[in-house]
């Protein structure tokens, strides 16, 4: 058993000589980093909705926006630390339709994404408002020039304890939802290669 193992292990590194003689010592450090991105792109991601029921309602905070190596990313903070779940449901729209008065938003872009977290931008309690979105408006602070994948990012309002985002993007490809900690990520990649 150990001759085999030793033997499979030769063939190995024989073949991973050969692999890196072959290829200019530039390219293979291009190559790595490139198959390395790839495998930190490619989990949880897909064009079909996402969604999450478990919730314990707690209001946003903030949205916001970052650009990361192969997705662009919007973050909706909720109040508190460590709060428990947040519900979601993320999906690709053909029109972005206010929930409640059901007036279309223009969102501009190739798609859509209608992102909804159970997360109001008002406190239930008191009824103060916890995030200053304006219907209709681009989200306050967030500036989306410069971005490979977002184009445009509305607001939507909050509505029965829901709060709704509509998301343009180049076009309709994959995106990933998950929560960490008291933060919702929603991560929309920059193209569909590596995640056929």
């Amino acid at each position: 058993m150990r001759r085999l193992h030793a033997g499979l292990a030769a063939l190995l590194l024989a073949g991973a000589g050969l692999t890196a003689a072959a290829v200019p010592a530039g390219t293979a450090a291009a190559a790595g980093s490139a198959a390395t991105a790839q495998a930190r792109c490619t989990a949880g991601w897909g064009s079909l909705p996402k969604v999450s029921t478990a919730t314990e309602y707690k209001p946003l905070r903030d949205i916001r926006a970052g650009r990361h190596e192969c997705y662009d990313r919007m973050v909706f903070d909720i109040l508190g630390p460590g709060t428990g779940p947040v519900g979601y449901h993320v999906r690709y729209v053909d029109k972005l339709q206010q929930d409640g008065s059901g007036d279309v938003i223009p969102v501009s872009g190739g798609a859509i994404l209608e992102v909804r977290v159970a997360a109001p931008s008002y406190d239930p309690a008191t009824g103060q408002v916890t995030y200053d979105g304006k219907a209709r408006q681009p989200l306050p602070e967030v500036d989306l020039a410069g971005y490979r994948t977002f184009q445009d990012a509305r607001f939507g309002g909050s509505f029965e304890g829901d709060t709704q985002v509509g998301l343009g993007v180049r076009a309709r490809l994959p995106f990933r939802v998950f929560q960490e900690s008291n933060h919702l990520v929603v991560d929309v990649a920059h193209s569909w290669q590596g995640f056929r």
